[in-house]
């Protein structure tokens, strides 16, 4: 499998395709991550985060030794220093090609999983597969900060605006958590709509709530991936607001049997608790 990025107008995405039955690692479609990150002024070699991009599946099925079909949860960490994303549709198609895949053990599934998207991604990948037959539990909560979407405002901006964000620097530095269940976007590429909430948790001058919130929803006719738009969040808000710590996560609703919640944060801070949203 070649694992060269391409640009996002050649993957699977809005195109007819057929279904591979049979483990297919070539359906997997890097696109790269700086293309992206020029637009919004981060050198290569300069990340002003870390983090990672959590994928849940739900649509994951294989065959046992003796033909019993399983099925399972499976949960991928990407971390985001890796060069490429993968597009959505691809790691769907690539998934649904183990359903007639004969697999010896959820050991070998995981182990080929973690190595065919660590290619693709060109960084270590991590995979945890978890059969239904083990009745995993998923943790769905809200997180422990203030919800912005009851703030009673006008809005009349749906493309990204920074310039709606300030923070005031006279008041006494502060630690919070904001979210909101309001972001949406657009696929990049087919102009789909993403679902999504976002959380913004940092430590510095106070942020305007009310911009915060007008600024999240000015996404709403933005074309982007799911991961680009979390890291322009993150570099507007440490840009035009100046945290000393800042963290913002992501969790959207899945579409073709997946969810995508990227993670950035500055790296005094910790990852957040894996909660799912309720939507998910």
């Amino acid at each position: 499998m070649s694992a060269a990025a391409s640009h996002p107008d050649a993957s699977p995405l809005g195109k007819a395709v057929a279904y591979a039955e049979h483990y297919a690692p070539e359906l997997l479609f890097p696109i790269a991550r700086q293309g992206k990150r020029d637009e919004i002024g981060i050198a290569p070699g300069a990340l002003p985060f870390i983090g990672e991009d959590l994928w849940t599946a739900f649509e994951l099925s294989w065959l046992g030794p003796r033909g019993k079909p399983e099925v399972a949860l499976a949960h991928f960490r990407v971390p985001a220093d890796s060069p490429n994303i993968v597009e959505s549709k691809s790691f769907k198609l690539y998934l649904n090609a183990f359903n007639q895949t004969t697999v010896a053990s959820v050991a070998e599934l995981e182990a080929t999983l973690a190595r065919d998207l660590s290619a693709a991604a060109g960084a270590p990948v991590t995979a945890q597969v978890e059969p239904l037959s083990g009745r995993p539990r998923r943790a769905i909560g809200y997180p422990e900060g203030v919800l912005l979407d009851t703030l009673d405002i006008e809005v009349d901006r749906y493309t990204p605006d920074p310039g709606l964000l300030r923070a005031d620097a006279s008041q006494p530095e502060v630690e919070e958590t904001l979210y909101s269940h309001l972001l949406k976007s657009n696929c990049l590429v087919t102009g789909q709509p993403d679902w999504g909430m976002v959380v913004i948790r940092y430590r510095g001058a106070p942020i305007d709530r009310e911009a915060l919130l007008r600024y999240i929803i000015s996404f709403r006719r933005h074309n982007e991936f799911h991961e680009q738009c979390v890291e322009r969040i993150f570099t507007d808000v440490l840009r035009q607001c100046r945290p000393t710590e800042l963290c913002v996560w992501a969790r959207y609703t899945r579409r073709g049997g997946l969810d995508i919640n990227p993670c950035r944060r500055t790296a005094g801070l910790s990852a957040p608790a894996l909660l799912a949203e309720v939507r998910q």
